[in-house]
C-alpha cells in the first residue's frame, strides 16, 4: 500500500511540475511583444529609437523594441530585399517596415489594407528622414518604396 501511495504522489508531483512548466512557458510567450507592432534594431542605434518615438506618437501605441544581434536574420525572415535594407526592421499592423519610413506613409498603407504590398522601405539612412533629422540642416531627397512578395516594387512616396 505504501508503494501505491508513493507512486501516486510521484506521478502527481511530476504532472503538477509539467503543468507548472507549461504555465511558466505560457507566461514567457505572453510577455513577448505582439509581432504585429514591433521594431528590431541594432543595440545602441539612437536614430532607430527616434523613429520609434514618431511611430508611437502617430499610432498612439507603445512600439516594443527588441535589440537584435542578428538583424540580417530578422530581415531575411520578413522578406526584406537586400538592396532595400536599413538600420531597423519593424512590423506594423502586419506590414514590414524597413528603415526610416515616415509614419504618415505607414498609416496610409495600413488604411489601404492592401494585400499586394508586403511592406515599405527607405533604403539606407537618408538625412532628413524621420529619426535622421535630429541635428541635420542638410536634407537628402529620398523615396519610400513599396515591395511585394514576388519582388515587384513601386514608389510609394517621394521626398525632396
Amino acid at each position: 500500500m505504501n508503494d501505491t501511495i508513493n507512486r501516486r504522489l510521484l506521478l502527481a508531483s511530476l504532472g503538477g511540475g509539467a503543468i507548472m512548466g507549461l504555465a511558466g512557458r505560457a507566461g514567457a510567450f505572453a510577455a513577448e511583444p505582439q509581432r504585429d507592432f514591433v521594431m528590431w534594431h541594432n543595440p545602441g542605434c539612437g536614430c532607430c529609437l527616434q523613429w520609434g518615438k514618431r511611430v508611437e506618437a502617430a499610432f498612439k501605441r507603445k512600439l516594443p523594441v527588441i535589440e537584435a544581434a542578428d538583424l540580417a536574420a530578422i530581415k531575411r525572415a520578413r522578406g526584406v530585399p537586400e538592396d532595400l535594407q536599413s538600420c531597423h526592421t519593424s512590423v506594423i499592423h502586419g506590414y514590414v517596415i524597413e528603415g526610416h519610413v515616415p509614419p504618415a506613409d505607414i498609416a496610409r498603407l495600413v488604411k489601404s489594407r492592401s494585400r499586394l504590398v508586403r511592406g515599405l522601405a527607405v533604403p539606407g539612412m537618408p538625412a532628413g528622414s524621420p529619426g535622421m533629422d535630429v541635428g541635420h540642416d542638410h536634407k537628402e531627397p529620398y523615396q519610400v518604396l513599396a515591395f511585394a512578395q514576388g519582388g515587384k516594387r513601386s514608389v510609394f512616396a517621394s521626398y525632396r
